[in-house]
């Protein structure tokens, strides 16, 4: 950073620490909470867990004969208005927290999550600087497109509420996306208190999951949302510890399970989509229409207003197990033909999750589909309500139907890890986006999906190449260096987040093909059954797998590589021959006698037995003769001790099948038969997806460039397809 951006950031600073004097009361920002707060944060750098939670944790398994779906410990009844040409939102909730602690609770934090968007020294900002990547885009915005959410006033039973912004993370001074509340009254064990908040939002230019396009307005974020006060056995608590991280650049959510009864005034003209349900009509006043949105078990609400929403599409579903489902498509004009996919979509994944999960438990699913030059606001998911990418003149059978279709899956499927079983984000990303891709995945195979790697163009002319999903992932992830366990979390991680989508995935595949595919999708419907409705951990989903399966040591094997650390997989045929076996020259016995053998006696012998030989099998196959061969394969390891098979054929049509699995990097094989080997195959039926390179398992005698050509050929494919396709968005 040049010295003028150092001064500019100076000043920039001060302005700020007055605006938070201002905001705040007098109150001045602490980077780590002192006096009132009573109890502890978590880490700022937690991660996978490594103990499972308590049998009890999050009030136990929910059992279905409970008088609501979760354990509700949030109440949030909230009013807001949107101005659509500031893109302003005034708002006021009541929220009703509960204290499941055995101890008093003195001081609540809050979580006000558009701040990471109201200058350029923000957590959020300062991270996609140091690192150059960000799940969303991370430029500035622009002269007043900035966003932040503003306290008004916060009080509790009519008494003024003091609050101080904090960095539980250590992030930095500017940074107001956390706020801890120092209660004039302390919430005793197993009470509940009320807060009464008044609040303002300037939505930003959209960007990063929220903000505004012209009369688009997606709404995320938006609302002060409590922190979750965790107890001990929870998640790898071993005290009541609040967690609570700012806004980073590559983590998303995460919030206690509760209820929100939301009103929502906007513009007549406006077409207004939400979280859960709505009630009633809307009720009109002043040329602007109120709607009253409820839904019960989730851990959050979004919506979205726009005038130039075209007639929405909808459609219903149901499945055993869950209500009927209303589906409703919001898409504006330009997008018309996404509209119908995405509807299908939504209704083959409530099936494919419900049976292969478990229930859907809610009666609404909203798809967004983003209007022009609103893309930042695409692919992202809250409760019963998500969105999509769009585009333009959708034709069926390409690249971007195919991407279309896949993007519906995954934000769905974000309704069951996300929105359902409520892991944290911020700590244990793989837990959400990693087993949700992953089961997107599956998805896609088991209903026999096509992903196709060609334009209209391109197609109309016959050329319409396709990728399985699971080596499409292959491609994506780092296998030969990777830097980051699974189970790091979401914003310390060298290679970003990206590898927590891909690498999960595989590394789920991996162990699919070693469990079983029914066993892995037994031990799924397990985790959900168990964790639904609550907020597992790593560990927890450890344990699910190890029990259900039956393999402790083999899942406990993956998750201490994979989860807890990062090894790569690297297993490799590094030589393969078959030889006959001839009669050597030399002293040796012959007839009963020792004789010297010369070479060429030697060589005269074996010209007879072969001739002889031949005579006599007039028909016979390449690689046989009257002299046996010897067979040698040497495999080598350069990582993880993974369980291999290696597959010999011979020229005849028999196979040798050996397995390979210990902490020995290398291992040579022997057989000697009356017949030539011709291949030789390491890990045939794919199994170790993860393994740095698939082209080095095979080996064969007979010079074969068939692997070379389909590479080639392939790889020139998707970068023809994905470069024509560029040229047409």
């Amino acid at each position: 950073m040049r010295i003028t951006h150092l001064l500019a950031a100076a000043a920039l600073l001060g302005g700020v620490a007055v605006q938070a004097s201002l905001w705040a009361g007098g109150a001045t920002s602490a980077t780590v909470p002192e006096a009132g707060s009573g109890i502890a944060l978590a880490p700022a750098k937690a991660a996978a867990v490594m103990q499972p939670s308590a049998p009890g944790a999050w009030g136990g398994i929910r059992t279905g004969q409970e008088a609501t779906l979760s354990d509700r410990v949030v109440d949030y009844q909230i009013e807001a208005s949107l101005d659509p040409v500031k893109h302003t939102i005034d708002g006021k909730q009541r929220l009703t927290w509960r204290n499941r602690s055995a101890e008093p609770v003195r001081s609540v934090y809050l979580h006000l999550y558009l701040n990471a968007f109201q200058n350029g020294y923000s957590t959020f900002h300062t991270e996609e600087r140091k690192t150059g990547s960000g799940i969303r885009n991370s430029a500035l915005s622009k002269d007043g497109e900035w966003g932040y959410t503003e306290l008004r006033s916060v009080q509790q039973g009519g008494a003024k509420v003091p609050w101080t912004f904090v960095h539980p993370d250590g992030g930095p001074a500017a940074d107001q996306t956390v706020v801890r509340l120092d209660l004039p009254q302390a919430v005793a064990a197993g009470a509940s208190t009320t807060l009464d908040i008044a609040f303002f939002d300037q939505l930003p230019r959209v960007m990063a999951r929220s903000g505004y396009f012209d009369s688009f307005h997606l709404v995320a974020q938006w609302f002060p949302k409590i922190a979750v006060l965790e107890l001990p056995g929870e998640r790898g608590a071993t005290a009541v510890r609040w967690n609570a991280h700012e806004y980073h650049a590559e983590s998303e959510y995460y919030a206690d399970f509760g209820s929100y009864d939301v009103k929502l005034t906007v513009p007549r003209e406006y077409t207004v989509g939400a979280t859960g349900e709505l009630q009633g009509a809307p009720q009109e006043k002043d040329g602007k229409l109120t709607h009253h949105f409820v839904q019960g078990d989730v851990h959050d609400f979004a919506w979205t207003a726009d005038k130039r929403t075209a007639a929405p599409l909808t459609g219903t579903w149901t499945g055993p197990g869950s209500p009927q489902v209303k589906i409703t498509v919001l898409y504006p004009p330009e997008f018309a033909s996404n509209a119908a996919p995405a509807l299908q979509a939504t209704k083959d994944s409530l099936d494919y999750f419900s049976k292969t999960l478990g229930p859907y438990p809610y009666k609404t699913v909203t798809v967004v589909i983003p209007p022009h030059n609103a893309s930042e606001a695409g692919g992202m998911e809250y409760p019963t309500f998500f969105t999509v990418d769009n585009f333009a003149g959708l034709k069926p059978g390409t690249f971007a139907s195919a991407a279309l279709d896949f993007v519906t899956i995954h934000e769905f499927g974000h309704g069951y890890f996300y929105g359902i079983l409520a892991s944290n984000e911020f700590e244990e990303p793989m837990l959400d986006e990693g087993l949700n891709e992953y089961w997107n995945q599956r998805m896609l195979r088991d209903t026999g999906r096509k992903a196709y790697l060609t334009t209209p163009f391109l197609r109309a002319i016959g050329f319409a190449p396709t990728i399985k999903g699971f080596e499409f992932e292959r491609q994506g992830t780092p296998r030969d260096e990777p830097s980051d366990p699974l189970g790091q979390n979401a914003y310390t991680r060298l290679q970003g987040i990206g590898p927590v989508y891909s690498r999960t995935t595989l590394v789920m595949h991996d162990l699919e093909a070693q469990l079983g595919k029914e066993t892995m999708e037994r031990a799924f419907k397990e985790y959900y059954r168990r964790w639904k409705f609550r907020h597992p951990s790593v560990a927890d989903f450890r344990e699910t797998l190890a029990e259900v399966s039956g393999q402790r040591q083999l899942v406990e094997t993956v998750f201490a590589q994979q989860v807890y650390a990062t090894t790569r997989v690297d297993d490799r045929i590094s030589s393969f021959s078959s030889e006959e076996v001839l009669p050597l020259p030399g002293r040796q016995m012959k007839g009963g006698k020792l004789a010297d053998l010369s070479e060429e006696q030697v060589d005269q012998h074996v010209e007879q037995l072969r001739d002889a030989w031949e005579k006599a099998n007039p028909e016979a196959k390449p690689g046989t003769g009257p002299f046996p061969y010897l067979t040698r394969v040497t495999v080598r390891r350069r990582g993880a001790d993974v369980s291999q098979t290696l597959v010999v054929t011979f020229a005849d049509g028999s196979k040798e099948t050996v397995f390979w699995g210990g902490e020995q990097r290398w291992h040579t094989y022997e057989w000697t038969k009356p017949v030539k080997a011709v291949s030789a195959q390491l890990d045939p039926e794919g199994k170790h997806l993860l393994d740095v390179s698939k082209l080095d398992d095979s080996r064969t005698l007979k010079k074969d460039g068939s692997a070379s050509r389909r590479w080639t050929v392939d790889l020139a494919a998707i970068i023809q397809t994905l470069l024509s396709f560029i040229a047409t968005v």
